[in-house]
């Protein structure tokens, strides 16, 4: 019986030694596999990101529909003012249409940031905006203000598009309280 132990032992402990091999093989292996794969350079990223995003900006003043829906996945989700979601590139050509037939329709940004991931993989552009535009109930041309945030992914041709898009307006700025009134004088 002490033989029998001894060996059931001596098999343990040889199997200890092969999974600690093989889980030491891995490990080398997935440092040797992100030690091949370059840094991401996200500068490189944010400055594309970046020139996509004035592209795009370009284009709906420009009132190229075609051009403008082109800077979008195609599994594009779009959230714009309580809307209902845009999911298909069909929906996002229908949800823009209304700002390149609208004569009236300029839109500028400001403050624009991009942050891109350390791994490459995924950016995220935000700037304020300004859209001046016809307001469908009222036909009056207003302004609008708000908060523009954009998640590009990288697509397979190399190039980066919006997988999600956000505008949200803000609030119209608060009117100045009223002077008080002069002390009635006697």
């Amino acid at each position: 019986m002490a033989w029998v132990n001894d060996q059931s032992g001596d098999i343990m402990t040889k199997t200890k030694i092969a999974m600690a091999s093989l889980i030491a093989l891995s490990l080398a292996a997935c440092a040797k596999a992100d030690a091949a794969k370059p840094a991401a350079d996200t500068a490189k990223i944010a400055d594309a990101v970046k020139a996509d995003a004035d592209q795009l900006v370009a284009d709906l003043n420009a009132k190229n529909l075609d051009k403008a829906v082109a800077h979008d996945a195609p599994k594009i989700m779009g959230m714009f003012h309580g809307q209902a979601n845009v999911t298909s590139p069909a929906e996002d050509k229908a949800a823009t249409k209304g700002a390149t037939d609208d004569p009236a329709f300029h839109l500028a940004v400001a403050d624009e940031s991009v942050d891109v991931a350390q791994a490459g993989d995924m950016a995220i552009y935000h700037a304020t905006y300004t859209a001046t535009q016809t307001d469908p109930k009222t036909r009056k041309v207003g302004n609008e203000t708000g908060n523009w945030v954009a998640v590009y992914k990288p697509q397979p041709d190399g190039s980066w598009k919006i997988a999600m898009n956000m505008i949200a307006d803000t609030a119209p700025a608060a009117a100045a309280p009223a002077a008080p009134a002069a002390p009635a004088k006697k």
